[in-house]
């Protein structure tokens, strides 16, 4: 199976290879490295790997504390093959070439840039965080209820149902973690209380991790070329259409 492994470890000659040998001590095949941040003598990297599924991943998780100043902030299941760069481009040419279906294309490729587990379009209210401190459970449905709720408008393959957010409002991109622990990114296009939320859950004891500020950017600059894009059709997302 295919894991995402984030590490953060210090940002000197040699520390990078010392993680990438003891991924591969451990049984994993290193098949991509993401470079996420470089700060204040410190980096945060994303291994993409294939990982053995009959191997115990705490013994992979064992090796890399035992390296001086290495810290794991997350492990979880990737999604698909690792993207390279220029997807994003093709994706927003995919998104201009069929306006009609645009929307509904980003939303079904956004996980697998990320190595999320699902993502969602939905219309949000101006106060909805302010009606309750809690979250609230989306329509099974999509285009109902869109002046009381949260409203779905399309959900990519393996959103739950129904969907339930954590307050998003006011709009802005951001990293959320819910009270249940599953980590969001959300971005708004600036039109008609549409959001883009992305969703990475905990898996079999194995801690995703939450998305860093370079995946929230990402989402977010992908958010607003869609919305250039598309324009005016999204003024309508969560308008049930007149029969």
């Amino acid at each position: 199976m295919l894991l995402r492994v984030r590490v953060t470890l210090p940002d000197r000659p040699g520390a990078l290879g010392q993680v990438a040998r003891t991924l591969g001590v451990a049984g994993a095949d290193i098949v991509q490295v993401i470079v996420l941040e470089r700060l204040g003598g410190r980096a945060v990297d994303d291994f993409t790997v294939v990982w053995p599924g009959a191997s115990r991943v705490e013994r992979l998780l064992a090796g890399l504390a035992a390296i001086p100043g290495v810290q794991v902030d997350g492990v979880w299941k990737a999604i698909g093959a690792p993207v390279n760069g220029g997807h994003d481009a093709e994706l927003l040419a995919q998104v201009a070439a069929n306006p009609a279906d645009g929307l509904a294309t980003l939303v079904d490729a956004v996980p697998g840039l990320l190595a999320a587990d699902w993502a969602a379009a939905a219309v949000v209210p101006a106060d909805w965080a302010a009606r309750s401190g809690a979250p609230r459970p989306l329509p099974a449905e999509p285009m109902l209820s869109m002046h009381d709720d949260a409203t779905v408008v399309y959900a990519s393959w393996r959103a739950p149902g129904p969907l339930q957010l954590p307050e998003i409002t006011p709009l802005r991109a951001r990293p959320i973690t819910s009270a249940e622990g599953t980590r969001y990114a959300v971005a708004p296009f600036g039109r008609a209380g549409l959001v883009l939320v992305v969703a990475r859950s905990d898996d079999d004891d194995l801690p995703a991790a939450g998305f860093h500020i370079t995946e929230v950017d990402r989402v977010a600059q992908l958010v607003r070329a869609a919305a250039v894009i598309l324009g005016d059709r999204l003024d309508t997302a969560g308008v049930p259409a007149v029969m």
